[in-house]
């Protein structure tokens, strides 16, 4: 099943959907919400399919819980009802809502697994994220866990889970220690060639539903082109 149009082509698929939840996978390059650039975003998108699906008078409801930056794909929940949405953000606050993903860096960390810890700050006016001590004004904890799952032509696939949810978080941390991200034009432009798509990917996504109380898993795979397709077999077969 799939929804409208997107300004990269193809269509939005849909992994789930009920009454008080729709749960889709994000293209890349398409805003989550409306930004400054007016192209069509995932919300508007999906408000403006239910209205035609279901022949919906009026403003559809669709709550947006979590976000994926502009150029990340991969799995994304929303709330179709308001309940849904403060129970559902209820559980993002209390990091009850898991978020797993794949990304591709260059280099690999001196460990093969382990946590970071870092304290971030962004930058409002540059939409930057930076690196800060944790007294500066403003600082944010940002916590992730990480496991090297392959490396290939100086290139590593890695396996990273969320505790928090700050802006550009893995981005910026896999940077901190040497291994940017493939594709970031904003975090590794030292070592991204331009034009390239940014190697990061909402894999695996975890929630109790709002409502039936059912633990809801759901697993969207990157695409299988370069630099996935260095590991198309080895992510095929991954368990979250």
């Amino acid at each position: 099943m799939s929804v409208t149009k997107h300004p990269e082509g193809g269509a939005v698929p849909i992994l789930f959907e009920d009454n008080h939840i729709l749960v889709v996978e994000k293209p890349v390059n398409m805003p989550t919400q409306e930004d400054s650039s007016r192209d069509l975003d995932l919300l508007t998108a999906l408000k403006d399919d239910i209205k035609i699906r279901y022949n919906k008078p009026g403003n559809v409801y669709l709550g947006l819980v979590h976000r994926l930056d502009r150029p990340v794909g991969g799995a994304m929940v929303f709330a179709k009802t308001s309940k849904a949405a403060s129970r559902l953000s209820d559980a993002v606050r209390t990091r009850h809502l898991d978020k797993t993903y794949l990304a591709v860096v260059h280099s690999k960390p001196n460990q093969m697994q382990g946590t970071l810890r870092h304290h971030l700050l962004k930058d409002t006016q540059t939409n930057m994220v930076s690196v800060v001590t944790a007294k500066t004004t403003g600082a944010k904890e940002a916590i992730l866990d990480y496991e090297v799952l392959g490396t290939v032509d100086g290139f590593s696939l890695i396996k990273v889970k969320l505790h928090t949810g700050r802006p550009h978080q893995i981005r910026v941390q896999l940077a901190t220690i040497g291994c940017p991200l493939y594709g970031d034009q904003r975090y590794g432009a030292s070592k991204t060639k331009p034009g390239q798509q940014i190697a990061l990917w909402s894999t695996y996504l975890s929630f109790q539903h709002p409502t039936t109380k059912e633990w809801m898993r759901f697993t969207s795979y990157p695409p299988a082109d370069h630099p996935w397709s260095l590991w198309n077999e080895l992510i095929r077969n991954l368990t979250e």
